[in-house]
């Protein structure tokens, strides 16, 4: 097995030493702060060549190609994923002084990917999604196994320098969100820490809203209950808070998502936009901050995003089933175990489906070949589903067998969208997503019962009517993505 991460001097490795607090409390905030800044439009009042002479370019995106090495068309058409990244590089030139505002050093810095998250624009840009990854994650990294999210960075980066490629870390973590998600990243947007800083010191003092007085000392926060106008330092103890809310770090998580959604209503009001100088502070802070792939193009992603508005901006993160403590190599590891049966379905509620599936139009069944996977532990089940497929026409392949899953999902490589649309018309209610993970459309039965039903069977007039059982109201579901209003108080 590849090693754990990088080693750092100490020997400990780099995605799993404790950081200092308020080091990681910054990074959730800060390049979701730059994106809804840079998005706005604002900028383009001032002059393009000023933001964009600050912005570094690296070779992190890999276009798509078939077989024949031809340039796929994005699936996604005019809607686009862009990854964030917040780590503990530092721009060329922080000074001492400016270091010191963080509570970090000038050596103190690495390449641990410790915020991480993925935001989707529509093609009509009416609302952004921002999905956050946890950097403790335990995902498949391509090429090196089982690790921590945060370290596909790291181990990509140590292949590049030998190489002379500082794009490679982000390639490799590009890679592997989409082989967890089945999304197609089109952009990448790296923060580095003092950026937030300044950002923040640029926009000035921000209210929130407190449920209830909280006092701790591992973050030096001591608020009172109600709404509370928090400068810099304080605004660092807010994000950073964890302990003494009833989920730690989730809670926490939850705070950094609140204040991205105030600084976003700052940033998109007048107050900020008609102000050139606060908005030239801002901007200066934002474009010496950011690292991004060549081809974002700013102008044509703000044109895109004009309507775009604080309430319409959504955060959610990965479904996860806990945070186990497993052994490595003999060392125990405490991890986010994600959940990825929930996966695709977690991601289709907050994208819903790629524009090319939409338009698609079903093929003939027997031009398509399903591939049916036993995900509910029901012995037998996807050799009975594929013998009905075949029964309706399709092509079928060997049933195979799969971890248990809850939902029923039908997957399949891009470029298939028409053969998953044919499909999908005998599981109607299945969600359908695209995916690395497959290479013909693919059935995962789940625990939920779904079992494909001819569309065009006839319906016997004769046939016994079946009493309808009186209604129940549906449970309350909690909403997969959270946006907060004006004036919304947390914990």
């Amino acid at each position: 097995m590849p090693p754990l991460d990088s080693q750092p001097k100490s020997g400990v490795p780099a995605a799993h030493r404790r950081e200092k607090p308020r080091r990681r409390a910054l990074r959730w905030v800060v390049f979701s702060l730059v994106m809804v800044l840079v998005v706005s439009g604002g900028y383009v009042a001032f002059n393009y060549q000023r933001f964009v002479a600050g912005v570094t370019h690296v070779d992190a995106i890999t276009p798509s190609v078939d077989e024949d090495g031809n340039t796929v068309a994005d699936v996604d058409g005019e809607a686009q994923n862009i990854l964030l990244v917040g780590d503990d590089h530092r721009p060329d030139g922080a000074t001492d002084e400016e270091l010191a505002k963080l509570g970090t050093e000038a050596d103190d810095g690495g390449t641990n990917t410790d915020t991480m998250m993925v935001m989707h624009l529509p093609a009509d840009g009416s609302s952004a999604t921002m999905i956050s990854f946890p950097r403790d994650s335990w995902v498949d990294i391509p090429g090196y196994g089982k690790n921590k999210l945060n370290a596909a960075f790291s181990l990509g980066s140590e292949n590049g320098t030998a190489e002379g490629d500082a794009g490679a870390g982000a390639r490799l973590l590009i890679s592997t969100i989409e082989g967890m998600t089945g999304l197609s990243i089109d952009h990448y947007v790296r923060v580095s820490l003092l950026g937030f800083y300044n950002i923040v010191e640029a926009l000035g003092p921000v209210d929130v809203c407190l449920n209830n007085a909280v006092k701790d000392p591992y973050s030096a926060i001591d608020l009172p209950a109600g709404v509370v106008t928090l400068n810099a330092q304080q605004a660092l103890s807010f994000v950073r808070q964890r302990h003494g809310l009833p989920n730690g770090d989730l809670d926490r998580q939850v705070r950094q998502q609140y204040f991205l959604s105030v600084e976003a209503r700052k940033i998109l009001s007048a107050g900020t936009l008609l102000n050139p100088i606060k908005l030239g502070a801002v901007i200066d802070a934002v474009s010496s901050s950011i690292e991004t792939d060549p081809g974002l193009n700013f102008i044509n992603l703000a044109a895109q995003l004009r309507n775009l508005s604080a309430d319409s901006i959504v955060t959610a993160t990965i479904p996860i089933l806990g945070t186990p403590t497993i052994y490595v190599g003999g060392s125990a590891l405490s991890i986010v175990e994600v959940d990825t049966d929930a996966m695709p379905a977690f991601i289709n509620t907050l994208v819903g489906e790629p524009s090319a599936y939409e338009t698609a139009v079903a093929a003939p069944v027997g031009e398509v070949t399903v591939a049916v996977v036993n995900a509910r532990a029901v012995e037998g089940i996807a050799a009975e589903a594929t013998a009905m497929f075949a029964s309706y026409g399709f092509l079928t392949a060997t049933p195979a067998t799969a971890v248990a899953a809850t939902t029923t999902t039908i997957q399949y490589p891009a470029g298939s969208e028409a053969a998953a649309k044919a499909v999908a018309a005998y599981l109607p209610t299945a969600t359908v997503v695209e995916s690395t993970a497959v290479t013909t459309v693919t059935v995962n039965l789940g625990t939920d019962g779904m079992m494909p039903v001819d569309p065009n069977a006839a319906v016997d007039p004769a046939a016994p009517v079946e009493p309808v059982a009186p209604e129940v109201p549906a449970p309350v579901e909690t909403p997969v993505g959270t946006t907060y209003a004006a004036g919304a108080c947390i914990n």
